[in-house]
């Protein structure tokens, strides 16, 4: 053998393990696109019936919107009646009931002094009450003015 023929054996078993490892590095890929391919078909199974749920629940959801809105606005048309409604009768009402107590208060006071068999209520045994506190009898003489 000479030396031609010696590297060109060298030559081929060299090129025969490159071969058998580019082989089994296509095999490795091909299993691996396999698998990937199988996972991604697996998601969009999976995919399909969670995105027609997802579709149905935003619906739903949608629908109680619709209703929630329909709800707010007859509760704003109710307030407003409502507010509509206490002012008209606090014009029409209020006007009259303070006078007509004022009125009866000051018949209650003109008769009430009139009356000579009822006693005056003693004003040293009244108490004064200011800002939640009775005030005692020595000094509330200092604060009310005497009428002489």
């Amino acid at each position: 053998m000479s030396g031609g023929e010696v590297a060109g054996i060298l030559v081929a078993v060299f090129w025969a393990i490159l071969v058998s490892f580019l082989a089994v590095a296509l095999v490795r890929l091909a299993q691996t696109l396999k698998a990937t391919t199988k996972l991604v078909a697996d998601v969009t199974d999976q995919a399909v019936p969670l995105l027609a749920d997802a579709s149905a629940a935003v619906r739903s959801a949608q629908t109680q919107i619709d209703r929630v809105d329909a709800i707010a606005s007859d509760v704003q048309e109710v307030t407003s009646n409502a507010s509509a409604l206490s002012t008209t009768v606090a014009s029409t009402f209020g006007g009259p009931l303070v006078k007509v107590a004022a009125f009866g208060y000051g018949v209650r006071r003109a008769l009430g002094g009139r009356r000579e068999d009822v006693p005056a209520p003693d004003r040293a045994s009244r108490r004064t009450v200011i800002v939640g506190r009775t005030v005692p009898a020595g000094r509330r003489g200092k604060r009310t003015r005497k009428k002489d």
